[in-house]
């Protein structure tokens, strides 16, 4: 017998959206004859050939009968749609029930991609005046109201059979509905792509700075998600008496492995009564969009005063009524507070890429080596962390989750886990990176934050910014409590942190006398300064410097830094402060699409003869290192992540929804073999490293 997952193998489509009842069903209704599979259509009831796309359409209709509840005779397949003197099909159309010859939805399959299956919709609802229209390929779903001939709005879902778009707009939702509908594990898409949907839906000619725009409205989002945080609590709470959980610390609940699926904990949420749960602010109830714009603008407003030093407190939304209206039903069905930022760091990524107009853009470190890095340096609650080119503050808000045991979760934290999250502390010299890190990490740290806006390598001339007003007002608090770090009170080159991660820029050269001469590596070997050092070697020795004695630290760094001749005197200097803990090759992948460079993550521990003084790390000529070879690193040749499948072909989800990301770095909490962290580990603790004790 054939099975489904052998007819789509290789195409564009997926079954992964629908129910596995449903997907069984098709299977045992295959019949082979000449050797191809064929059934008997459930509209048409006559065999046909079951091709991929086929395969799809066969589901949706089965979906259509089941779930929504559409009789047959309202469905009808390849129906004719006039354009002038050309016809064209479309794949499935449902009528109105009241005038049977009325269009009412308009399902395209036959485009397996997105932008073109949207492009077909658009034109078969402007040519029948058809309200709802839905492109599917298996693996990703959207659903439209057409609002006019120009603009397509999402809607959460398609009305079911006693159903009008009216109850689907105005449908009561909270935030239990947002986890059970979201549509990142749901439609199988990304923000990414749903930003660049939104782009070429209205963005793009709305004569805006589309990086503030967004920005504006993922933080507003965030901000309304988190005035439903009381209600998370109790989501929490109820799954923890399911034996199910949602945060990072329990492997194991109740004397039972947390091992559960998505589907498992989307199930059980779904059993939550949620009528005296606050409803969602962030979404599009079918008011006017006059209206609409007042509600969001109030909404950001309250956003910018609970988490200030983002936006400037004039701050306005600058869409117009109409293109916020379509940009607010585009993010409305995201969960945003997920426990992994990967979901707003690919979006953040590509929009500050985007805005850099050609420059050399920022991009962010995935989170995959992130956890690598913060599972080997093993941070605890107390001590003091840095990341010194910080981006959008992966390294602290992956220490923060990490001395919490709370994931990016919309949760309160104790005041005592608060004063451990004010110890971990992030800089870096691009504002508008800066904005996206200190939002990130003003939620993960409950409201305060220590990300400041400082040019890291010209340590000498932070006194003139910090002089002025303005920005005393945003990073201040954030100054005071790392100037305490200081090791002289006079001077911002040398402080006291337990652990350093970061990953500096390597492009472009410092070609500043004066920046050169505050730093050893600035000179050559008869103590000349250099015209120009590379920006990374700057970033080694002030990195180093941060450090208090058996300080640990984790870089990345261009490979050639540990293999080229001439870089000789760079690992001399590191080997003379400290001790090499062990290398980490990453693939060429890892950092693709904006650089093929090949890196590596390089770990230190600063040499420290007195225990008093910082973790025991004494001095010595010869010892053991950790090397280890990255094979996977869950991208492709084109930048693009790769997901780790189940035993169907589909992507597989973690617990909280996530597709899991196939590298071999560490384990994604047993979701993946043992990788590189847990091998460290094992080996560290056999080695007796202070830190692993």
């Amino acid at each position: 017998m054939k099975n489904i997952l052998s007819i789509i193998k290789d195409s564009n489509y997926s079954f992964s959206l629908f129910d596995k009842s449903l997907v069984d069903e098709l299977e045992r209704n295959i019949k082979i004859k000449e050797g191809k599979p064929y059934v008997v259509c459930v509209i048409r009831g006559k065999e046909i050939i079951l091709k991929p796309e086929e395969v799809v359409r066969q589901l949706y209709l089965m979906k259509l009968i089941r779930e929504y509840g559409y009789p047959k005779k309202r469905i009808v397949l390849e129906h004719s749609i006039n354009f002038g003197r050309e016809i064209k099909s479309a794949d499935i159309v449902i009528f109105d029930k009241d005038r049977p010859t009325v269009e009412y939805i308009i399902v395209e399959i036959k485009k397996p991609k997105l932008q073109d299956g949207k492009n077909q919709l658009r034109s078969y609802t402007n040519a029948t005046g058809a309200p709802i229209a839905v492109w599917t390929n298996g693996g990703q779903i959207s659903h439209y109201n057409r609002k006019d001939p120009n603009y397509f709005e999402d809607i959460t879902d398609i009305p079911k059979v006693d159903q009008t778009l009216e109850d689907i707009l105005k449908e009561r939702f909270t935030l239990k509905d947002l986890i059970v509908k979201d549509k990142i594990p749901n439609e199988g898409k990304s923000l990414k792509s749903i930003i660049q949907e939104m782009e070429d839906e209205v963005l793009a000619n709305a004569g805006v700075d589309v990086f503030e725009e967004v920005f504006k409205l993922i933080f507003t989002k965030l901000y309304d998600e988190n005035k439903s945080r009381k209600d998370k609590e109790i989501i929490n709470y109820f799954l923890k008496g399911k034996n199910y959980s949602m945060v990072a610390e329990p492997k194991v609940v109740y004397g039972k492995e947390n091992k559960n699926s998505y589907d498992e904990i989307k199930e059980k949420v779904a059993e939550i009564d949620d009528s005296n749960f606050r409803i969602l602010e962030f979404r599009n109830t079918g008011q006017s969009e006059g209206e609409l714009k007042k509600k969001i603008q109030k909404l950001f407003d309250e956003a910018k005063a609970k988490w200030p030093g983002v936006f400037d407190e004039a701050s306005q939304i600058q869409l117009s009524p109409s293109h916020l209206s379509i940009s607010v039903s585009s993010l409305q069905d995201i969960k945003l507070f997920n426990s992994n930022l990967q979901i707003i760091d690919e979006a953040f990524e590509y929009l500050i890429n985007k805005s850099a107009k050609g420059e050399k853009g920022q991009y962010f470190t995935p989170r995959h080596v992130i956890d690598m890095c913060v599972k080997m340096l093993n941070p605890k609650a107390g001590e003091y962390m840095i990341d010194t080119a910080a981006g959008s503050c992966g390294f602290p808000v992956h220490t923060i989750f990490q001395i919490t045991g709370h994931l990016f979760q919309n949760t309160d934290i104790s005041e005592e886990e608060k004063e451990n999250v004010l110890k971990v502390f992030g800089i870096d010299f691009d504002e508008k990176v800066v904005r996206v890190a200190r939002t990130l990490n003003l939620i993960a740290g409950d409201g305060n934050t220590n990300v400041l806006h400082l040019n890291n390598l010209d340590y000498d001339r932070w006194n003139e910014t910090i002089s002025n007003r303005e920005w005393l007002e945003v990073y201040g608090g954030g100054l005071k409590r790392l100037e305490v770090l200081r090791k002289d009170s006079a001077s911002y080159k040398e402080f006291n942190f337990d652990i350093l991660m970061a990953n500096p820029p390597f492009a472009g050269d410092i070609k500043e006398s004066r920046i050169i001469h505050k730093y050893d590596l600035g000179y050559n070997e008869k103590n000349k300064p250099k015209s120009k050092v590379g920006r990374d070697i700057l970033f080694i020795e002030r990195n180093l410097n941060f450090l208090k004695p058996g300080g640990r630290m984790a870089i990345v760094l261009p490979q050639g830094r540990f293999n080229n001749t001439s870089d000789k005197y760079i690992r001399e200097y590191i080997a003379e402060k400290g001790r090499i803990l062990a290398v980490v090759g990453l693939n060429v992948n890892t950092f693709r699409p904006h650089t093929g460079t090949k890196t590596s993550v390089l770990f230190v521990q600063k040499w420290n003869d007195d225990s008093k003084k910082g973790p025991f790390c004494k001095k010595a000529e010869d010892y053991p290192i950790f090397f280890a070879v990255s094979e996977k690193s869950g991208k492709d040749n084109s930048g693009e992540y790769v997901f780790v499948k189940n035993g169907n072909g589909q992507p597989k989800l973690d617990k909280n929804g996530h597709l899991v990301i196939d590298h071999d770095l560490h384990n994604h909490n047993s979701e993946l073999p043992d990788g590189v962290a847990e091998k460290f580990i094992e080996w560290a603790k056999k080695g007796k490293l202070s830190f692993w004790k």
